[in-house]
């Protein structure tokens, strides 16, 4: 069964051809990180107008290097929410009409539910139970993943999200955006004992996050900085030396929380498994801690190939043919018209 997947709930436009039996046979991803450069984070209208001049061609690019043409296709999969409504409305447009024009079946897929089971896509025989560590921009959950759709919330943020913690501190310390990447890159030239900051909840008893302390407890040791200084020094900028050091013990506080709450989840489930996913999982330094402790406590992590961890089509049409597996039923009750869900809770899919 080949399924097209397609991906367009925030700032990357991602296409894929998923086969059933031969596997993933060719994805392609545009990343508008350039365009939204400019404007210090996404601009939503600016996203969904790039992701009309994009999707078409990245469609026929894959066509072309699998050597598959859209009448080969079996199913459409589509990210249905959460995201953007308009950056949603348009890949959900198209594989509507797609579906129509081919008579093909088009599945609606939750993005996180791509994220969480993109893993298997490198480890198929991984099997359920496991527990599942979302990191990414606007997203950090733990959930007990039991089967295809059968996903439990253990925790999540209360606040900011990993990514968007690592963006805001990025900014504070005039790193370009998108930060997160920029800030790693620092971090590892930096001390991460030079400064002290929080491990906000690392020991409230539950498998909540907040990072919004963090970021601000960055912003009072740079004004604390900045005040030290001579009144002829006194400007907006740091030492490179003193910038990678405050990125390094952020980066180290927020890998502690993370690493401590996920070594929680799978102690108090009784599981032996963790999976690792979206754009956070991606950084270095939490998979070499992550990877040591959990199999210090006799577990198991896995994560997807880094060049999934960002948002992809290839993620989509795999989430689409594993629920077809676990329920081939589905493929004969969605309809070929669309809508989007902005807002929705993956736990009640």
């Amino acid at each position: 069964m080949l399924i097209l997947g397609i991906e367009t709930s925030c700032d990357e436009t991602g296409v894929a051809f998923y086969d059933s039996v031969q596997g993933l046979l060719a994805h392609r991803l545009h990343s508008q990180i350039a365009m939204h450069a400019a404007y210090g984070g996404v601009v939503p209208e600016l996203a969904s107008r790039d992701h009309i001049r994009r999707l078409i061609p990245l469609i026929e690019e894959v066509c072309n290097e699998s050597q598959r043409s859209l009448f080969n296709i079996d199913v459409i999969a589509v990210t249905e929410g959460p995201g953007l409504g308009g950056a949603l409305m348009v890949g959900n447009s198209v594989a509507a009409g797609l579906g129509f024009a081919l008579g093909k079946p088009v599945i609606g897929i939750h993005h996180l539910e791509g994220h969480l089971l993109s893993p298997l896509l490198e480890t198929p025989d991984l099997p359920f139970p496991f527990i599942a560590l979302l990191v990414s921009g606007g997203h950090t959950q733990l959930m007990a993943v039991d089967q295809v759709g059968q996903y439990r919330l253990l925790g999540e943020t209360v606040d900011d999200a990993a990514g968007e913690a690592f963006d805001k501190t990025a900014s504070l310390l005039g790193l370009q955006y998108p930060g997160g990447p920029a800030l790693s890159k620092l971090a590892a030239q930096g001390d991460a004992n030079r400064y002290k900051l929080p491990r906000p909840m690392l020991h409230s008893g539950d498998l909540d996050f907040s990072f919004s302390g963090l970021k601000t407890a960055v912003l009072t040791l740079k004004t604390k900085l900045l005040r030290e200084q001579s009144a002829s020094t006194l400007v907006e900028t740091f030492h490179d030396q003193t910038r990678a050091d405050i990125a390094a013990s952020f980066q180290s506080a927020m890998v502690d929380v993370l690493v401590a709450k996920s070594l929680s989840a799978l102690k108090s489930s009784a599981m032996t498994r963790l999976v690792v996913s979206g754009g956070v999982g991606a950084n270095k330094a939490l998979r070499e801690k992550l990877t040591q402790a959990v199999n210090r406590q006799g577990a198991q992590v896995f994560y997807p190939p880094l060049a999934l961890c960002t948002d992809n089509g290839a993620m989509i049409a795999f989430a689409a043919a594993l629920r077809i597996k676990a329920d081939p039923s589905i493929l004969h009750t969605y309809r070929q018209d669309f809508s989007v869900r902005p807002r929705w809770a993956l736990a009640t899919i």
